[in-house]
């Protein structure tokens, strides 16, 4: 057995050293090789979610290592150990929130779960320690983000459905799509309806934990430090319903993989996973590939910039709810529509003008005037944002413009009649984009980021002497920003 334990010990450099630290330690910390006979080699972990993990994923290179070592294995098995010792076992059974609806550690029937949130408020010292438990609590959820205020109209009227129906599931029960995938810019209502899931689905006695990017970073990087990160993995595929937001946010590869595992181990398993972002999941250049593609496969909703009626509604709704901590505030219809007219950025700012317009109003004095709101919401009042150029389209224009095809561009050919369309485009790209140019290089086929600096620099040259050029130049900017 001695001799079987230092080959399995050379096994596990092996595999180390392919898998890398990180994910060794997640997925092999607790597998013990138990015994080998007849050509089979016998396992042991301490969870049923992990002999589920290793036998879909880590079977065959297991085989191969132990070949490599010790030959003569054709098969291997996992069990669970009967002696449930591990972290998370333990832990899980402690806290209702980890369990999840249909089974619980053991695997037997659970009791019904208890929302993510009660724990927390109803047993502090539970959750005291720094960790990833603290994550597994949730972010904090606002009580007054819910259906019956947020305000519906045109431009959010499908995520508003698509979030109802995603909240309305029962403990165990399938969700109709899932991811569900939200996308607008700032202030449009994102978390507004996020956090609207969480209570709705709370109240349906479903385990939710609502976090944003940065409590899973903190939480996960947490685990990899107290070595707790298979406690981790197993608690946060336990749940009924994840809700993520500010999924633009995540950073780092290894935190990256970790959340492409846990979504797709959720979406595998049947479960509600919710996720919001500033942008379309094909957007995320910084997220891996597998994981944008899982994003886009889910149902995609786009909440539109605020329309005019939609604007007026939230404004009469911030003024009344202005109006019972000052009963004398008033606000006329003109000026109502002159505020709805001017602010047509996002919801944030039309409160901001309400809470101004409030300052600026005497007590008693005379009614507020469309000239004095106009100096009391200066600040907030700017001109339409531009359109949101993407580097496809500027492709597209170019290619069109220069009468060769977006393929040409995207080419190695290096021939005078693709050269300045591709050089053209990749001005455009860096004039009128955010995408740094590593990010400009990948979408011209995979280039440097050296080629687009030099095509920018070679343009730039090419408009100080050549006044047609700088023309043409301004002409497709106007077509791409109208």
């Amino acid at each position: 057995m001695r001799a079987i334990d230092d080959s399995w010990k050379r096994c596990c450099q092996r595999l180390r050293a392919e898998l890398g630290e990180d994910v060794f330690t997640s997925w092999f910390g607790s597998l013990t090789l138990e015994s080998i006979a007849a050509g089979r080699a016998l396992f042991s972990v301490s969870t049923r979610f992990l002999k589920s993990w290793i036998e879909s994923h880590y079977r065959e290179r297991i085989l191969a290592a132990l070949e490599a070592e010790i030959g003569g294995i054709v098969a291997l098995e996992v069990s669970v150990r009967s002696a449930n010792s591990s972290l998370a076992a333990r832990t899980a059974k402690s806290d209702p929130r980890l369990q999840s609806p249909a089974t619980d550690v053991d695997g037997g029937a659970a009791s019904k779960s208890t929302p993510s949130s009660d724990p927390a408020r109803r047993n502090p010292s539970k959750f005291e320690s720094k960790g990833f438990w603290d994550t597994l609590a949730g972010s904090p959820l606002d009580r007054r983000l819910n259906f019956s205020n947020f305000l519906v109209g045109r431009a959010n009227q499908l995520a508003f459905s698509a979030a109802q129906r995603a909240s309305e599931g029962r403990p165990g029960q399938s969700p109709a799509v899932s991811p569900l995938y939200f996308h607008a810019s700032v202030g449009l209502g994102k978390t507004h309806l996020l956090q609207a899931i969480a209570h709705a689905a709370t109240a349906q006695g479903r385990s939710v934990v609502y976090l944003t990017a940065e409590k899973f970073m903190y939480g996960f990087v947490a685990a990899l430090q107290a070595q707790t990160a298979i406690a981790f993995k197993e608690a946060l595929r336990a749940i009924d319903l994840l809700i993520f937001d500010d999924a633009q946010f995540l950073q780092g590869k290894v935190i990256q993989a970790e959340f492409g595992h846990a979504l797709n181990a959720l979406v595998d398993a049947g479960r509600q996973v919710v996720v919001a972002a500033d942008r379309p999941p094909g957007d995320l250049e910084a997220l891996e590939e597998r994981v944008r593609s899982r994003l886009a496969g889910g149902l995609c909703v786009e909440m539109h910039p605020l329309d005019e009626p939609l604007r007026v509604k939230i404004l009469e709704a911030r003024i009344a709810a202005a109006r019972v901590q000052n009963p004398q505030f008033e606000v006329s219809s003109a000026v109502l529509a002159f505020v709805a007219r001017s602010i047509v950025s996002n919801g944030r700012d039309l409160e901001g003008a309400v809470n101004r317009l409030v300052a600026h109003s005497s007590v008693g004095g005379p009614p507020l005037t469309v000239d004095a709101a106009e100096v009391a919401i200066r600040d907030l009042i700017r001109a339409r944002e531009p359109k949101r150029v993407k580097i496809e389209d500027i492709q597209k224009l170019v290619a069109s413009h220069y009468s060769v095809t977006r393929a040409d561009i995207l080419s190695s050919r290096r021939t005078a009649i693709v050269v300045k369309p591709r050089q053209v485009a990749m001005y455009l790209a860096k004039a009128l984009t955010l995408r740094s140019l590593p990010e400009i290089g990948r979408r011209f086929g995979g280039r440097d980021h050296t080629t687009v600096l030099h095509a920018v620099r070679k343009i730039e040259g090419l408009c100080s002497g050549d006044s047609a050029l700088r023309e043409e130049l301004e002409l497709l900017k106007r077509m791409l920003q109208d």
